[in-house]
């Protein structure tokens, strides 16, 4: 913890050509329960207290540290997590941690499809899902994790309902406490939000501005006008950029040579795709790979 940078990008790095997926850390078996529950004592001693990138395709996390602190990694970024804060994790997001010796906590796995049914639909709430979170746990939010652990641990006739609403009920207080201590955002556009959805499945597939603009049944044009209002920038802009933040996950968090990266995510020459990062990112994918590994 001394020198972050090479606690995460070392150890963190594969020696395949992906981040690792898991549904619990260091699994890939089928989600063990309708969610799970688990000390953070119990998994951390086990990794020497070092749970290295990684992340997870359809399920959101919320750790809750009691004790103890952690430096935590979100794609590429770090922050300090101390005792009575918590952090919501959603799918996708690169995220490892590096706790102090004894540190004591819970953390809350939850299927994609349980969050999926939390509702009615909000747009504030759908925002707040679908990006990461901290900050200090309330007293009136605390119980509900409580109970949430108990219940995990009980048995009964409708235990999976039973958890499920105190699911709901947890991450519904942690919007809400979010909004009250953030301005509010505008809410998303929900064609950009099915934009995004079709981003996270074919972001490797070389699809264009044509075809994601088909699969939404609109012009590029008439896509292009609702990108602008809502991102501020052309479509093809906002695609390169959900393209080179893939990028930068994956010179980041693997081993990969620049050039498979490119190939990857659909750029057939390697000169060409590090041009575009660099135009993109401000520097060349060697110096972002140097730099996030503290050279």
């Amino acid at each position: 913890m001394d020198a972050p940078g090479i606690v995460w990008y070392f150890p963190g790095m594969t020696d395949g050509t992906l981040i690792p997926h898991f549904t619990l850390f260091g699994e890939t078996s089928a989600f063990p329960d309708v969610i799970h529950c688990e000390r953070i004592f119990d998994r951390a001693r086990l990794h020497d207290w070092t749970i290295s990138p990684h992340r997870h395709s359809q399920m959101a996390q919320v750790l809750h540290i009691e004790r103890g602190a952690a430096r935590v990694v979100l794609d590429g970024r770090e922050r300090p997590l101390g005792s009575g804060e918590y952090l919501y994790v959603p799918p996708q997001i690169v995220h490892g941690f590096a706790f102090t010796r004894g540190t004591e906590g819970v953390v809350l796995s939850f299927p994609s499809p349980v969050v999926a049914r939390l509702g009615p639909e909000s747009a504030a709430l759908a925002r707040w899902l679908s990006e990461p979170c901290c900050g200090p746990l309330s007293g009136e939010i605390a119980p509900l994790i409580a109970m949430l652990a108990g219940t995990y641990e009980k048995t009964g006739i409708f235990r999976a309902q039973r958890l499920v609403a105190l699911t709901h009920m947890l991450l519904a207080a942690l919007a809400e406490d979010s909004a009250t201590r953030h301005p509010a955002a505008p809410a998303p556009d929900r064609q950009m939000q099915r934009l995004d959805a079709l981003l996270a499945t074919h972001l490797g597939e070389g699809w264009t501005a044509r075809d994601y603009a088909g699969a939404l049944h609109m012009t590029p044009g008439h896509l292009n006008r609702i990108v602008r209002r809502a991102a501020g920038m052309s479509l093809t802009a906002y695609l390169e950029t959900a393209v080179m933040t893939e990028a930068c996950r994956l010179i980041a968090f693997t081993r990969l040579p620049v050039a498979g990266v490119g190939y990857r995510l659909g750029y057939a020459d390697p000169s060409y795709f590090s041009r575009r990062f660099r135009a993109r990112m401000g520097e060349t994918p060697s110096a972002y790979r140097a730099r996030v590994a503290g050279g």
